[in-house]
């Protein structure tokens, strides 16, 4: 038999953090005594296990996740521990992990990485391959045989130039991962808590080195992970770096050439509304390919905006779609309904400007807020949907410019609230996703 398989439940919408994580598992020694299996398959998740435990000593089964997704990985990991006890050692990571590491624990799993996990994952791989403790790894959790809840800490950030954004060895390539860390610390949002305030950007001579690997692959659609995009580069991410930006985006093109194609300000890149200028706007026009992009607005309502600790104003809103619309560019505009700390003066103010917005040619992207743990928000009761914010949906729905899932997220929201005050996932209705 050989010695230790790692098995990804590899799954399309963390497929992101999975590539990351091979990349630094394939960067490392430790490639060499590890065979990884990549299963997608739910259906088929239990027979694919059954025969790598034939085959191997060891079977270590990852499993990463966000907050919605916690009913259905529940349902995962209750079944695989009834049909193979402990003969699986399985760990969890990812947003929903590192925020409710105890609750993700009592979900059936040996142990937590809290945080990033490319350090953390490789020793941890490491220690398991080797027979050795692995209990004081430093970005872990785990419950001992008393069902102690211990925790080793966080560790430091790591320096991004360090690791591969994608993976090599399984040709799963991704967005290109520019920056970590935001500094606004939005009430609502996880990544300041997990990734820390203090940005930290990939260098362009990195950035590069992977636009050349995948152009050699053909892959010349290039995308962008990164908190806002116009921060890369940014010592402390609100003040522009125009000159790294231009950089960045210029070298590219030489790269991938006319063919290719570069998307600023989309997904999973958007743009905050105070570093939508003119002067951010001529890079898209002059480097990118889209001439649509998505700005962040979140809320109508200066009040909320401030108690969120969004960073900018309603006026940096209009200003930038107004910006946006005149270099012709369409423009969507994020909305959340159902923040805990909107009044009713503050629905009032969000309906006008979304009609405002409309009026002169955006897009709707309507979300309904979700608590999310180790946010300042996660034990707050989201909002009922407000009937004049249902009236101005159903308003434009004919017309085609709102979209999003407000829907499935608002019954989400109602299960994620439940589970958060409860601690307690099988008081919650399982939900398929």
């Amino acid at each position: 038999m050989k010695r230790c398989a790692l098995v990804f439940f590899y799954t399309r919408d963390n497929r992101y953090s999975f590539n990351v994580l091979l990349g630094a598992i394939e960067s490392s020694p430790i490639i060499e005594n590890l065979e990884i299996f990549l299963l997608e398959d739910k259906t088929k998740l239990l027979d694919d296990l059954e025969e790598i435990l034939k085959n191997y000593h060891k079977v270590i089964l990852a499993l990463s996740f966000l907050t919605p997704q916690i009913w259905d990985i529940y349902r995962v990991v209750k079944t695989i521990r009834d049909r193979f006890k402990d003969r699986i050692l399985i760990i969890a990571g990812g947003a929903h992990s590192t925020g409710d590491s105890l609750g993700t624990l009592k979900m059936g799993f040996d142990i937590v990485i809290r945080g990033e996990g490319e350090e953390t994952l490789v020793e941890l791989l490491e220690k398991v391959i080797k027979n050795e403790s692995y209990l004081n790894i430093k970005g872990i959790s785990f419950l001992d045989k008393e069902g102690t809840f211990h925790s080793t800490g966080f560790r430091e950030p790591i320096d991004l130039n360090r690791y591969i954004p994608f993976s090599l060895k399984f040709e799963k390539f991704n967005p290109i991962e520019i920056s970590r860390g935001c500094p606004f610390g939005c009430s609502f949002c996880q990544t300041p808590r997990i990734f820390g305030t203090n940005p930290r950007h990939r260098s362009i001579e990195k950035i590069l080195e992977y636009i050349k690997i995948m152009k050699e692959r053909n892959l010349t659609d290039i995308r962008f992970i990164a908190p806002s995009i116009f921060s890369y580069g940014s010592q402390d991410g609100r003040t522009l770096n125009l000159d790294a930006l231009n950089t960045l985006f210029k070298e590219i093109r030489k790269i991938i050439g006319s063919d290719g194609r570069i998307f600023i300000g989309t997904f999973p890149s958007e743009i905050r509304p105070e570093q939508v200028r003119e002067e951010t706007l001529e890079l898209i026009v002059k480097y990118g390919n889209n001439r649509n992009i998505t700005i962040g607005a979140q809320s109508g309502s200066d009040r909320v905006l401030e108690l969120t600790h969004r960073g900018h104003t309603v006026s940096d809103i209009y200003r930038a779609v107004s910006i946006a619309k005149k270099a012709g560019f369409t423009v969507n505009v994020d909305f959340i309904f159902g923040l805990p700390v909107e009044k009713e003066e503050d629905i009032d103010s969000t309906v006008k400007v979304i009609e405002d917005l409309v009026d002169i040619g955006i897009k709707v992207h309507a979300h309904t807020f979700l608590p999310l743990p180790q946010t300042p928000l996660s034990r707050f009761k989201p909002n009922e949907m407000s009937s004049k914010y249902k009236k101005i949906i159903n308003k434009l729905l004919p017309k085609g410019i709102v979209f999003g899932y407000w829907r499935e997220q608002k019954v989400l929201a109602d299960k994620i609230y439940r589970y958060l005050s409860t601690g307690n996932i099988e008081e919650v209705p399982v939900l398929n996703l």
